[in-house]
């Protein structure tokens, strides 16, 4: 939507439906939204780039103080009045620079790694299962379970701590089907005080929007509780983590046919994935080591990744990079029915935009070079033997921040999708959030060390 005419129809309807403000956002390298808020009457100038920002001010955008500014354009395609907040919209927006999309932007990022997809003519399907706690916060910033009646030691599809909290619920649910998302599934998940939201896939890009404004929203109507909505990835270290799992299939751009899926009967290890699945499958382990850095991106994210923690029973968290069909305990799971594959590893503090962008480029890598990812592993990972795992080739996943980070620096495809401008703003950026964890002191420790010593 470029014409006068066409932004000038836009404008008269939003103003029609009570629209008085629009939100250009755009995301950070972490994936956080920022914007500026343009009165509808400026539609128009918007439209063309008129808001400018300071690149330096923000995170991961690779801008000196005396570069020129950033202006944001917004994807109109993809507009969204604010369920609570009528007179608002919010626009998924891209970055530019000097009049070019700016390659730091994730979300170009991501637009340039589809547009290499379709170039071999495959476009790709995304579906992103949300886990999010619901807690509140004490005034000295500890967090708790506000509900006291959620404390099953397994809580997982418990109905009364659903019921117990439907408020929020029940708002989320009817906002996200209002903007057309098709919820399918909400339930209390694993840990007291955690969800799950499911809604149907789309094209990656359209999830990625999704998840970033998914998130947006939770924490409003969290607020309007009086509590805090957080997908951080292990709020708790004797609960379970949340994972923000990416559901992945390539699409025929011609039909629209999924391609990776077939009868389970034409698939020799009788899943229901297809030759062109498991070389996209054995492409992701390839580099599943250096993908960890942007599935997992936070310090806190290796306190999920665990087989058992301090924990009381298993994480339901990958350890390994590895595959399998209907397999929790691998880090590629083949679902029951085939025709997609679920990278397991990804959290809820992940930047959709950049972490689609390089499992997609992973994935086409594999199926380029035809790769082969083995027979699937169908036993509990979890359990097997230090001896067993090495004997079997199956190799673990980064257990630190920092590993990761090290894994992704070396990994050249990186560079290859990103750019070494924006390979480098996230290892920066990643290497110093491990220097500043690294370098401060816990209670743990001084719990534990101050009277040994």
């Amino acid at each position: 939507m470029t014409s006068k005419e066409d932004i000038a129809r836009l404008q008269q309807e939003l103003t029609d439906n009570g629209v008085k403000y629009c939100i250009g956002a755009y995301v950070d390298i972490h994936g956080v939204p920022k914007a500026k808020v343009v009165p509808i009457h400026h539609l128009g100038h918007m439209a063309k780039g008129s808001e400018r920002y300071t690149g330096y001010a923000l995170d991961g955008l690779g801008q000196a103080p005396n570069d020129d500014e950033l202006t944001s354009i917004p994807d109109f395609s993809r507009l969204i009045q604010l369920p609570w907040e009528p007179k608002i919209a919010w626009i998924p927006s891209d970055n530019h620079f000097q009049g070019k999309p700016y390659p730091l932007n994730t979300r170009v990022a991501l637009q340039n790694q589809l547009a290499e997809a379709a170039k071999l003519g495959y476009g790709m399907n995304l579906g992103i299962e949300c886990e999010i706690f619901l807690l509140k916060q004490g005034e000295d910033g500890s967090l708790s379970v506000p509900d006291p009646e959620d404390k099953l030691a397994k809580s997982c599809y418990d109905v009364r701590g659903f019921t117990n909290s439907f408020g929020w619920l029940d708002k989320m649910a009817t906002a996200i089907n209002g903007l057309g998302w098709d919820l399918y599934s909400f339930d209390h998940e694993d840990a007291n005080g955690q969800f799950e939201f499911d809604f149907q896939y789309a094209d990656a890009l359209t999830t990625c929007d999704r998840l970033t404004f998914f998130r947006f929203m939770a924490k409003h109507y969290a607020k309007e509780e009086g509590l805090l909505a957080t997908m951080m990835p292990k709020p708790f270290a004797d609960k379970t983590g949340n994972g923000a799992h990416f559901n992945m299939s390539l699409y025929d751009l011609k039909d629209g046919g999924n391609l990776f899926a077939c009868d389970p009967k034409d698939d020799p290890h009788g899943i229901g994935l297809t030759k062109l699945g498991y070389q996209f499958v054995a492409g992701i382990l390839k580099h599943g080591r250096a993908l960890c850095a942007v599935f997992a991106p936070t310090v806190n994210s290796y306190k999920r990744l665990v087989r058992r923690g301090a924990m009381s029973y298993f994480s339901w968290a990958p350890v390994f990079n590895s595959y399998g069909s209907n397999n929790r305990t691998n880090s590629v799971r083949i679902p029951a029915g085939g025709g997609r594959c679920e990278s397991r590893n990804a959290d809820g503090a992940v930047n959709p935009y950049l972490a689609a962008t390089l499992v997609l480029a992973a994935g086409l890598e594999g199926i380029r070079e035809g790769l082969d990812p083995g027979n699937p592993n169908e036993d509990n990972l979890y359990a097997i033997s230090e001896a067993e795992r090495r004997d079997r080739g199956i190799e673990f996943l980064p257990q630190t921040l920092q590993e990761a980070v090290a894994a992704f620096a070396a990994d050249p495809l990186v560079e290859a999708t990103l750019g070494k401008e924006l390979r480098d703003e996230f290892i920066r950026y990643k290497t110093e959030e491990w220097e500043a964890y690294h370098l401060s002191v816990s209670k743990w420790e001084v719990d534990r060390y101050s009277y040994m010593f």
